[in-house]
């Protein structure tokens, strides 16, 4: 939440009249961040630790408003719990190969071609993919309010 805020008034100091919705989604596995892939290697090692294992995908969303006397903040995070099947070296390297990793918080996109990696998924869908709808639609209300 403290990342989607930060991204949030960096936006608001150069368009003060807007509206904006920031987000920030990130990986946990065994309390460790699991940063975006510095290069493929790096990229083949997150999956590796990933592999066979559950983890957590944290999304913090933050709604920035402009009001009469200032501003107002909504922030709210949702966490949703993802299980991997067991990966092989195959599996690992031709993702990597695509290129898609190198992005991704994890080192993996969900709704690509990730997808066959995952054995089951507790939560909502949309927040692994990066901005969860009821989240969003929650504090854009609240923001209105």
């Amino acid at each position: 939440m403290r990342n989607a805020s930060k991204k949030a008034r960096a936006v608001a100091e150069q368009n003060p009249r807007a509206t904006i919705l920031a987000a920030d989604t990130i990986v946990v596995l065994d309390g460790t961040i699991l940063e975006k892939p510095e290069d493929e290697k790096h990229a083949a090692e997150i999956l590796r630790q990933l592999s066979g294992r559950s983890h957590e995908v944290i999304t913090g969303v933050c709604v920035w408003r402009p009001t009469d006397d200032g501003f107002r903040e909504v922030t709210d995070a949702t966490r949703t719990t993802v299980c991997f099947r067991t990966l092989s070296e195959k599996d690992i390297a031709d993702y990597v190969a695509t290129g898609e990793p190198m992005d991704k918080a994890g080192a993996y996109g969900i709704q690509g071609g990730a997808s066959g990696f995952v054995e089951s998924i507790d939560g909502p869908y949309d927040n692994v993919v990066g901005l969860p709808g009821d989240v969003v639609r929650r504090l854009l209300a609240l923001a209105a309010s």
